[in-house]
């Protein structure tokens, strides 16, 4: 972001309060529009989802039957968004040639919360990494979680240093924790029936792992090493039950799968291939869920999903990994048994 472009953006509330981290993030959502005299910028009782900053140029808010409201660029009103109440009180018009900024109300306010919370946890666990946290809480996931679970959750997470080569869980051992990597590299492979290992996928910064087994009760599908000397954060699995899975994991029934699949959902099987070619529901792609990590790519982050497996123990963790890659996510409860005939 340019020096000029960052002076605009420190007049303004409460842009003016951001990290720099959260500028620049902001600085990859605005948008700069242009409009002539006598254009309409928004019109009276819009409930749309922007907000607009005045950058230069002169604009009138016009209710009718009342005074015309008239905002200067650079002027004190200036400082704040265009009427910002929803729906709008005013019809923007530019009384000039106008220059504003335009972002998502949500996109700010969630930048907003997210510097105040690492403000605030930074206080509570002092000598922690504001880095580090502002990392967690930008992931699509952390996004989603009730602020006090965000608050409680910096307060359960314990530092582990790691080596270069460290086997961190290993396949067909219990689950027993959560992890998340603050720094350096893992790698994910998996040991086949044949006896031969392959890789599945590389993680790094920010990447969690481990939520499988905790989410399906199952043994650890998976075994996970260090490729480089890193720190990780772990949570106990009590913890991330109580922190984590219950507000992520958003269980629905048979009757609503039927409404939201009108709607235009989607239907994920995230069984093995052998389950699925025995009988799956209508319209259902096969995920499985050892191969969601490189595969959830190809998926749409606008549509809903709704993802099963037999009993629903799969199905959790699919929807845990899924929500962390920002996609929009929902488990039938009982998975296919529920659905029988």
């Amino acid at each position: 972001m340019d020096e000029q472009m960052l002076d605009y953006l420190d007049q303004f509330v409460p842009i003016s309060s951001l990290s720099q981290q959260s500028m620049e993030e902001l600085g990859k959502r605005i948008e700069i529009l242009h409009f002539s005299p006598g254009q309409t910028l928004f019109k009276q009782g819009d409930d749309d989802k922007w907000l607009y900053y005045l950058l230069e140029g002169e604009v009138s808010l016009v209710d009718a039957g009342r005074a015309p409201i008239l905002i200067q660029a650079g002027s004190e009103d200036g400082r704040y968004a265009l009427a910002r109440l929803k729906p709008r009180r005013y019809t923007g018009v530019a009384r000039t040639p106008v220059k504003v900024l335009r972002v998502e109300e949500d996109a700010l306010d969630r930048l907003v919360t997210m510097d105040q919370a690492t403000g605030f946890e930074v206080t509570e666990f002092e000598g922690d990494d504001p880095e580090w946290m502002f990392t967690v809480l930008t992931l699509p996931a952390f996004q989603k979680l009730p602020p006090a679970n965000t608050n409680a959750m910096f307060g359960r997470f314990e530092r582990v240093e790691v080596k270069a080569g460290e086997v961190v869980i290993r396949q067909g051992d219990p689950g027993d924790n959560y992890y998340l990597i603050r720094e350096g590299e893992a790698e994910v492979s998996r040991i086949g029936p044949d006896g031969k290992s392959t890789v599945l996928a590389r993680l790094g910064k920010g990447d969690g792992f481990g939520e499988e087994a905790l989410l399906s009760g199952m043994p650890r599908n998976a075994t996970v090493t260090m490729r480089t000397p890193g720190v990780l954060m772990r949570m106990a699995q009590k913890d991330f039950n109580e922190l984590l899975k219950a507000p992520m994991v958003k269980w629905v029934t048979p009757e609503q799968v039927k409404q939201m699949l009108a709607a235009g959902a989607g239907l994920i099987d995230v069984r093995l291939e052998d389950e699925f070619k025995g009988g799956t529901l209508k319209g259902a792609v096969n995920l499985p869920l050892a191969q969601l990590r490189s595969k959830a790519e190809g998926l749409d982050p606008k549509k809903k999903y709704i993802v099963f497996c037999q009993s629903g123990q799969r199905s959790a963790a699919a929807a845990f990994l899924l929500e962390q890659r920002g996609l929009d996510v929902y488990v039938l409860k009982g998975g296919l048994d529920s659905v029988k005939g």
